[in-house]
């Protein structure tokens, strides 16, 4: 099979790199890119450790084509260290004992991070249904739950 380029923006910075049509974003992200904060799961975009964000989007990059992100903007984990909704999210999580083994934590916070952003009137039943799509086998979500909600009631008292 015959390698494709592409140049996307990763974490601020343009990349060219030649892939597999068929391989993954997560593949290309964790092995060329080295960017192993992105975690693999499942592979079929069930589990949500994977997820990053395309275009300022949550997205799974397990079931993403690299090849489709041919002049996109894309943003791992590592991509956030200087966002203040993140660091408050990662305080929170910590607080909340919102983390155990932290497989799924990466992807987590990126939905946890769009949940803040896009829903700042959330309920704990609204951060629950939207937190869904990412599984976490060790904490039991309250936790997770609970950071959430703390981070959006610091938004609104600071607002």
């Amino acid at each position: 099979m015959s390698r494709i380029s592409i140049s996307l923006t990763v974490n601020g910075e343009t990349k060219e790199v030649q892939t597999e049509p068929r391989e993954h974003l997560a593949d290309l992200l964790r092995g060329t890119l080295l960017l192993t904060g992105t975690h693999i799961g499942c592979e079929h975009g069930v589990c949500g450790a994977c997820t990053i964000e395309i275009d300022g989007v949550p997205a799974r990059s397990c079931i993403t084509y690299a090849g489709a992100c041919d002049g996109a903007t894309v943003r791992t984990i590592e991509g956030f260290d200087d966002d203040d909704v993140m660091a408050a999210l990662r305080e929170a999580f910590a607080r909340e004992h919102a983390l155990q083994c932290g497989y799924c934590t990466p992807g987590m916070l990126v939905a946890a991070r769009d949940v803040v952003l896009r829903l700042p009137d959330a309920d704990e039943a609204r951060v629950r249904e939207e937190m869904a799509g990412n599984l976490c086998r060790c904490t039991g979500y309250r936790g997770i739950v609970r950071a959430v909600l703390s981070v959006l009631a610091e938004r609104k008292k600071g607002a």
